[in-house]
């Protein structure tokens, strides 16, 4: 019996369905949890000694957690865009969040969402999914508000009177009347401007602690706004797409997820290597000094903010962890736990001054993998608290959940269903799988090694098993000369089915 008929067979007749629906609920439910920017620093992954996120982790050992899972591209936009539709940025032409190479968004028709209403499902968002025009591919979509707070990404502007003060070492504006009903002074670190230096808006890479009510934040307003229609009843299976912003900076979470963490001097830092970038080439240099995410690790470590900064990452992770588990209470005690596949994901990772660098845009694997943990529904007898190191890519979500909720296939897809992995994650796949930095740059990925190519032709080879940090590369290496060779082939095979052939 394969997969999806076993599948099946479980789900017939459940679900978060009215009476007169059930009949139809062959197909179960799906709760679709993306976290923006998040890295290995969850609790199952071990990423990070001091993350507490016993939900994920929770999560994890109901499902399946895939720790060697990469991004198309490591950039919000194009990561997401990707997964989305289910294409590379190299079929797309959407590579970054800017200028030319943010290319323009795929057809309505190949969006994941719009295929699944197209089969019979209602579909339903909240918060960051897609980066940008998320309403448009739902059939109700909820978006916390677009002025500055704790929760958004985006920052008030700097009055002509304040201006004088961001290019300097102490640069200073009010946001009068904020969250909580009272003035904030920002940047909250109190760290020199450095992207966008000359203009009005303000500080993005900042941290820090802010004593406001949970219900003063953006993504417990998602969760609200998800739990109520985990309660309301419906005729469709459901499809619930559920996009929480943090850890994407700035890093504030409320003063209660920074206190449950150790005290800033007992924090414990990435392990680094100060002569990281020596053995690199130019290019890859330029990636990790380049400040066009966040900010610069000379900055950081001028100010003695290193600590600080990694103790506001964990404890936004707290924060989104504590979103995750209301979440999942509340789907527990629906209608719609017996019925529903949970997927977990995030549209890259993060570096915290791995190779000197802050924010994700390199090639490295810190910037490159996240987490994704894919959960059974309840009714289904399936592997459980089990772990798959195979490497997989988030375009495979698409083809996955085609298998899983028996759509109709798609044409033009690029990833692999993970159906079989989720029903044996010990299974031996030899894959091997590409993320995308701008054109003409890639990293491949394979169950022990990695190799980066450059478009000016520098290499970058790791023994991941060996290496995991990626601090020695091997490219020169003439005892490893057989595996870089082998590596070589691989990624031109690999880019041959990717990018389409030039007339």
């Amino acid at each position: 019996m394969s997969f999806k008929t076993r599948l099946l067979a479980f789900l017939l007749g459940v679900g978060c369905m009215s009476g007169s629906a059930r009949a139809e609920a062959a197909r179960p439910n799906v709760l679709f949890i993306a976290v923006d920017d998040l890295n290995d620093w969850i609790g199952c992954m071990k990423g990070h000694p001091q993350a507490q996120t016993p939900n994920m982790d929770r999560l994890a050992q109901r499902g399946v957690l895939f720790t060697n899972a990469h991004c198309a591209a490591p950039v919000c936009l194009a990561s997401r865009t990707a997964l989305l539709c289910g294409r590379h940025p190299d079929q797309t032409g959407v590579f970054s969040n800017w200028g030319k190479t943010q290319g323009k968004p795929p057809a309505k028709d190949l969006q994941l969402p719009v295929h699944l209403a197209a089969a019979g499902y209602e579909t339903l968002g909240a918060g960051k999914i897609y980066h940008s025009n998320g309403p448009r591919y739902f059939d109700d979509y909820f978006e916390t508000e677009q002025r500055w707070s704790p929760f958004t990404q985006k920052q008030a502007s700097y009055t002509d009177a304040e201006l004088p003060s961001k290019g300097s070492e102490h640069p200073k504006h009010i946001i009068t009347g904020g969250p909580g009903a009272r003035d904030w002074v920002l940047p909250l670190n109190g760290l020199p401007s450095e992207r966008n230096a000359d203009g009005r808006e303000g500080e993005s890479f900042d941290w820090g602690s802010v004593e406001v009510p949970d219900d003063e934040m953006g993504d417990t307003r998602i969760t609200d706004w998800a739990m109520q229609k985990l309660d309301t009843p419906h005729t469709k299976p459901l499809f619930l797409g559920v996009g929480y912003y943090r850890p994407h900076i700035p890093l504030f979470a409320p003063k209660q997820d920074f206190d449950a963490l150790p005290p800033t001097k007992d924090i414990v830092l990435p392990e680094t290597d100060a002569n990281d970038l020596d053995d690199l080439g130019e290019v890859a240099r330029q990636f990790a000094l380049d400040p066009i995410t966040a900010g610069t690790h000379e900055l950081v470590v001028k100010h003695q903010q290193w600590r600080e900064a990694v103790r506001a990452y964990l404890a936004c992770v707290r924060f989104v962890d504590r979103q995750i588990g209301r979440l999942l209470t509340k789907l527990d005690a629906s209608a719609c736990a017996d019925n529903t596949w949970i997927v977990l994901w995030s549209d890259h990772g993060w570096q915290l001054g791995d190779k000197q660098h802050w924010g994700k845009w390199t090639a490295w694997r810190q910037s490159t993998r996240m987490p994704l943990i894919i959960v059974p529904p309840r009714s289904q007898q399936a592997v459980r608290g089990k772990v798959c190191a195979e490497p997989v890519s988030l375009v495979d979500l698409y083809p996955t959940l085609i298998e899983l909720c028996d759509l109709p296939t798609k044409e033009g897809l690029s990833g692999v269903s993970l159906a079989p992995l989720i029903s044996n994650p010990d299974l031996k796949t030899d894959r091997a799988v590409v993320t995308t930095i701008d054109p003409g740059n890639h990293a491949l990925s394979t169950r022990d090694w990695r190799l980066i190519r450059y478009h000016n032709g520098d290499e970058e080879l790791y023994d991941i098993a060996h290496d995991p940090h990626e601090h020695r590369n091997l490219a020169k290496s003439e005892v490893r000369r057989d595996k870089l060779l082998e590596m070589r082939q691989r990624l031109e095979e690999a880019l041959s089915r990717i990018i389409p052939e030039k007339p």
